[in-house]
């Protein structure tokens, strides 16, 4: 007994001395993610040394013990990607949360860009990274700016596109199918605010500059389609810069049943106007809050819900203006300059609100239907008092004399007043339901939505110019004002519109595709009823050379939403008709290793054929509609983009295009006189009589989008030694663009606007990694995951960059055009933080 009582109490003070040792742990949990932030799944997690571990979820998430109070390291490791290692110390019972992220292998970027059929099937897809739309050194930032490098740009503080020869209304965006709609009486980039998509909600971008399917809306250019995060896990960021600041935070509940994405921004370009010009007091801001809520009722169904509030204020106190333009001619030189002195202000706001709702079910693995409801609304202020008195003539530019900046030998002078005193008020509901019924060889869609529009304008603008003591227009006894537009207009618009298509796969996925649709589209305002067949085909010849050719053909009409019913004097044409085209597009891409690494390249031409064409001009990013369709156009060109990692694992791309669009304007012509000596002469003065007169017909003229050429590169390097220091650079280039003279016919878009090119460049450094193993739990950044610090340099040649034209008459009434700019070189500072 004794033998077996000592026994007994040895082995449990043998067993009690090893429980405390097996008891001292801590636990590591995270995520691990991919470099687009998005979860990966199966990421085997194992203690360095050891065989046993654990894997991640299908939301990418995972929790593992280690040993407490000694160093440890966990392996992360997963097909296709480089493995990771991170290093911890803990404490006993101490938690430790890191997010991991894992950078693909060059084999698996190839293998990405082989097999991603879609991508390379769809006509005119461009698929864009939201990650670059956070890192591209530019003024305005988001999701456009990206866009602009495949499509050129003219002005670098407007958040719009023109998209091969088309014009900012003829762009469709959708934010998770829910179609967004801008501001209509912004009449330059500098009143604009922020863009609707907030790049740190953004999950998907898809961007189709031409040839897509019939499933999109009714508009002849582009469609951006645009989807944001569904969140599995609580994160966030917040970003502070000169220009802009924002918040975001995001999660989802432990079983993933209810979701949330909320945004809030601020901007003001306070400081990229200081620069203008126009000298005063400008006070531009602009903030929005956006949300994404998400509600999965079981395995079937699943609601969401989606609200944006947007508000823009723009103040200006303008005091005073000096522009130069040089003149070159055979017979002079001269640096003709513009000095105004300005009264008076500007006071302009943009409200926008939106909220939408949809319900998706899934009914089995082959059917999946979606119910949507919404309503936008936006209401638009415009009210400015402005008076200018100007002085236009030689300016002086010898810097050894007095008079220096100062005009020296006047050639006019005036004053003009301009007032306005405009509201807008539209208001869109929306009901739709889309289907899809995938049966492998054949994937069926189809659509159908009923929209209902108000519209309430009140126009009320006019402009008064006194030159040289003069009234103009001039008339003996008369004061008159120059230019009146009136008008008050109230709208209610019912339009029906849908569609089906079938995308239908012959062999196997890298054969042949083949898609087909029509649209249908009802308009009660002009009782119109449209239908756009749309057809698309892919063929992939052979798949060892990796190259696929593609056509798309179809009609793409766009119907009348309000701007292009507003005529030049104000007045509104409720009879005006849709734009109508043709267009068909031709392309290929090709998949090949540049320099060892994936790449891919890709061509298209285009041809678009348009009738009942609405004639437009653009100032800055106004347009001003003819209110008719009195004109046929055409636009064709080509395009080739390129895609590598010019340096390993950082993506660079290179856009270059080629353009003509023309346009036709119904019995668009001039008269020019003739004296009895059979000369030309300008009009009837007391020793020019006019004897006859001969018609000129206009014939084909260039389009206000008219580009020859567009080039657009956006490059990614790093130091060598550290990937944490990074540069993005940011270039744009595009030739001249004409420009109209209001009234004229003879000198329609008869003045040129110099080439526009623009070089943005951005320097960022790594503050803060997500390495956290040597936090401690008092150090004030433990949560945070990295923090990024970025300079940025806007337009780094400091180009000056004419957007439009002011329109000036001499003493003798000869005209003069002065341009207007865009921003000088300028600083940015940001920092990024996530958690």
């Amino acid at each position: 007994m004794p033998a077996t009582r000592t026994l007994l109490v040895a082995l449990c003070m043998l067993i009690s001395s090893m429980l405390p040792a097996q008891q001292r742990y801590a636990v590591v949990s995270g995520k691990v993610v991919d470099a687009d932030e998005r979860p990966l799944t199966k990421v085997t997690i194992t203690i360095l040394g050891k065989q046993s571990g654990t894997a991640t979820s299908d939301s990418g998430t995972f929790a593992i013990k280690v040993p407490a109070e000694k160093a440890t390291a966990l392996v992360f490791s997963f097909t296709g990607f480089h493995t990771v290692q991170r290093n911890f110390y803990l404490s006993e019972n101490e938690q430790e949360k890191v997010v991991i992220r894992m950078e693909s292998s060059s084999k698996v970027l190839e293998e990405v860009i082989v097999k991603d059929e879609r991508e390379r099937t769809e006509t005119g897809l461009i698929p864009i990274n939201p990650k670059h739309a956070l890192t591209i050194p530019s003024a305005t930032g988001g999701v456009e700016s990206l866009i602009k490098i495949f499509v050129g740009s003219n002005n670098e503080l407007t958040s719009q596109y023109t998209v091969r020869g088309g014009n900012y209304d003829e762009n469709l965006v959708y934010i998770n199918d829910f179609e967004i709609f801008r501001p209509y009486l912004v009449r330059s980039g500098q009143q604009e605010g922020l863009s609707f998509i907030n790049p740190e909600l953004t999950g998907g971008i898809s961007f189709y500059n031409g040839g897509f399917q019939a499933k999109y809306g009714d508009k002849m250019s582009s469609v951006l389609d645009v989807q944001y995060k569904k969140p599995k896990a609580f994160a966030g960021s917040a970003y502070i810069g000169l220009l802009e600041q924002g918040f975001h935070v995001e999660g989802a509940t432990k079983n993933e049943k209810f979701s949330y994405l909320i945004g809030i921004r601020n901007r003001s370009n306070r400081n990229l106007l200081s620069s203008q010009e126009t000298k005063g007091n400008y006070i531009p801001s602009s903030s929005d809050i956006q949300a994404l809520f998400t509600y999965r009722l079981n395995s079937k169904w699943q609601l969401e819900l989606l609200g944006n509030l947007s508000r823009t204020k723009f103040t200006l106190i303008p005091e005073e203006a000096k522009l130069t333009s040089s003149v070159l001619s055979p017979l002079f030189s001269a640096n003709l300059g513009l000095d105004i002195y300005f009264e008076g202000s500007e006071q302009d706001r943009y409200l926008t609100n939106m909220i939408g709702v949809s319900a998706l079910q899934q009914v089995n693995k082959k059917l999946k239907l979606k119910w949507m409801l919404s309503r936008f609304e936006n209401n638009e202020q415009e009210a400015y008092d402005i008076t200018g008195a100007y002085l236009f003539g030689e300016r002086s530019f010898d810097k050894s004399q007095p008079d220096f900046g100062s005009i020296v030998n006047p050639l006019g002078a005036g004053i003009f007043i301009n007032h306005a005193r405009n509201k807008l008020n539209i208001e869109n509901w929306n009901i739709s339901h889309k289907g899809g019924w995938d049966n492998e060889k054949h994937f069926i869609q189809w659509g159908i939505s009923a929209e209902k529009t108000i519209i309430s304008d009140r126009l009320s603008e006019w402009e008064a110019q006194d030159s040289a003591g003069y009234n103009l227009p001039y008339q003996p006894g008369q004061l008159q004002l120059y230019k009146v537009r009136k008008s008050a207009t109230d709208l209610d618009i019912n339009k029906l519109s849908g569609y089906v298509q079938d995308n239908i796969l012959f062999g196997s996925a890298s054969h042949i595709t083949v898609q087909g649709g029509i649209r249908f589209n009802y308009n009660s305002l002009n009782n119109e009823l449209l239908l756009s067949p749309r057809a698309q085909m892919s063929w992939m010849p052979d798949a060892d050379k990796d190259w696929v050719l593609k056509l798309a053909a179809g009609a793409y009409d766009q119907p009348p939403f309000y701007r292009e019913l507003r005529r030049y004097d104000g007045s509104v044409n409720t009879a005006v008709k849709a734009q109508r085209s043709w267009q068909v597009v031709a392309g290929a891409d090709h998949n090949f290793k540049l320099w060892e690494r994936p790449s891919r390249i890709t061509l298209e031409a285009y041809y678009k054929h348009l009738r009942n064409v609405d004639p437009y001009d653009i100032d800055n990013v106004r347009i001003r509609y003819f209110g008719d369709n009195s004109a046929k156009a055409y636009a064709m060109g080509m395009e080739m983009r390129l895609f590598s990692e010019l340096v390993k694992d950082a993506e660079s791309w290179v856009s270059i295009g080629l353009m003509r669009t023309m346009e036709k304007i119904n019995d668009f012509h001039y008269y020019r006189y003739k004296n009895a000596n059979g000369e030309f002469i300008t009009a009837q003065t007391e020793d020019q009589v006019i004897a006859d007169s001969v018609r000129f017909d206009k014939g084909w003229m260039r389009r206000p989008t008219d580009r020859l050429l567009t080039f657009g590169m956006f490059f990614q390097d790093y130091l060598s030694t550290n990937k944490n220091f990074k540069v993005h650079l940011n270039m744009i280039y595009g030739t001249n663009m004409p420009y109209n003279i209001p009234g004229s016919i003879r000198y329609r878009n008869g003045v040129i606007i110099d080439p526009y090119m623009r070089v943005d460049i951005g320097f960022s450094a790594l503050l803060l990694s997500s390495d956290k193993s040597n936090r401690r739990s008092h150090n004030p950044f433990r949560k945070f995951d990295n923090i990024w610090a970025s300079l940025e340099v806007f337009n780094l040649l400091d180009r000056d960059n004419t957007i439009s034209y002011m329109l000036i008459k001499d003493f003798s009434n000869t005209v003069y055009t002065v341009p207007n700019r865009l921003t000088p070189r300028l600083l940015n500072f940001k920092i990024l933080a996530r958690f």
